[in-house]
């Protein structure tokens, strides 16, 4: 599984990892303004962006896809970002191979299975007929029906694009709903990750929560956290500066 990435910059390698329905492309301001420290590398997941479809899509493939990326582009050892299902991904890498990465920056998610609380947003994907839409703006009102924030609306069709005067879909729909479980389920690599790691959790958010404290500190006994006020699961979108300043206290400490 070669997975796609987008390289910019130059210094010690840090590897971004982006969340469900998401695409390295998410990552743009972020990579710009830290492609001035680091050498960055924002990666698709399979089943994402521009990567290769696969039937399976659990956190094990998608370790080992970036393990393949790391082995494939010589990095011994990357510092390693990751939000939602990417940080799952990151942390999953991690705790399996913790000699290859130096640092792990986890951003809104913890290492717990999580309810299914996507329905919603598959049922409006899967409802845009696409061989009979003619433009994007056909797209949203037909993924309005069933999801109602236009923030995330926006963020889905970003996955929209033409293909042989047709519109097609970068994410493997079918694959995701079909393993939407193990999407849900936590990290299942055993053991803990020594390295310095910070959890960044946005106020609003209710994914990381105080009863997964345990579960944190078990699997990343050197953890901690910061909390950025005033915003929701996307943290590095919503308060993009002081984002990137949190980062780079943390990764050049």
């Amino acid at each position: 599984m070669k997975i796609h990435y987008n390289q910019s910059g130059s210094g010690a390698p840090l590897v971004i990892v982006h969340g469900l329905f998401g695409t390295a492309e998410n990552w743009g301001g972020q990579v710009r303004a830290l492609a001035d420290h680091f050498q960055v590398y924002a990666v698709d997941l399979r089943n994402h962006g521009r990567s290769p479809w696969d039937d399976r899509m659990d956190y094990a493939a998608m370790a080992d896809d970036l393990l393949e990326f790391l082995d494939d582009h010589g990095l011994d050892q990357v510092m390693l970002l990751g939000h939602s299902m990417g940080g799952k991904a990151a942390m999953q890498l991690a705790l399996s191979h913790p000699a290859r990465v130096s640092r792990l920056i986890v951003v809104d998610i913890a290492p717990v299975r999580y309810p299914a609380h996507h329905n919603e947003v598959f049922d409006g994907l899967f409802a845009v007929d696409l061989t009979r839409i003619t433009s994007r703006g056909d797209a949203e009102k037909k993924l309005a029906e069933r999801v109602s924030d236009p923030s995330i609306r926006q963020f889905l069709l970003k996955n929209l694009y033409r293909q042989n005067g047709h519109f097609a879909w970068r994410m493997n729909l079918k694959a995701l709903q079909r393993d939407y479980e193990s999407i849900a389920a936590a990290p299942s690599a055993a053991g803990s990750y020594p390295g310095p790691t910070l959890f960044i959790k946005g106020s609003h958010s209710t994914y990381i929560q105080a009863a997964h404290q345990q579960a944190i500190v078990q699997r990343f006994p050197h953890a901690k956290a910061k909390i950025i006020q005033g915003v929701g699961h996307w943290p590095h979108a919503e308060k993009p500066a002081l984002f990137t300043r949190l980062l780079l206290g943390f990764l050049q400490e």
